[in-house]
């Protein structure tokens, strides 16, 4: 995302955690993330660094799970589109940008 955001000032992305269960502690990560609303605290959960104890009761994380299955979503990433187009997968920036510009 940050790659197609250097490229490309007016697209913009709407983030849904949807931690696994396969991944240890993503859910309590998750939710401290969705506490915060802060783009920081991601990146410091995907570079491995400590995340706090949520500092609020959200519901927000088990609401994207039950979107994600009612979507058929197992996995991660995935980009939804508006028009509802599913990528799934990491995908190289210019092949989102691509796929963006098809429309």
């Amino acid at each position: 995302m940050k790659k197609v955001l250097e490229k490309r000032k007016d697209i913009a992305f709407y983030i849904k955690l949807y931690p696994l269960p396969m991944h240890t502690d993503a859910a309590r990560k998750s939710k401290s993330i969705m506490c915060e609303n802060s783009l920081a605290m991601l990146d410091d959960a995907f570079a491995r660094k400590p995340i706090p104890d949520p500092k609020c009761d959200t519901k927000v994380i088990d609401e994207n799970i039950k979107l994600a299955e009612k979507l058929g979503i197992q996995g991660t990433p995935n980009l939804i589109f508006p028009d509802g187009k599913l990528i799934t997968g990491a995908v190289d920036a210019d092949k989102i940008i691509e796929a963006i510009d098809k429309k």
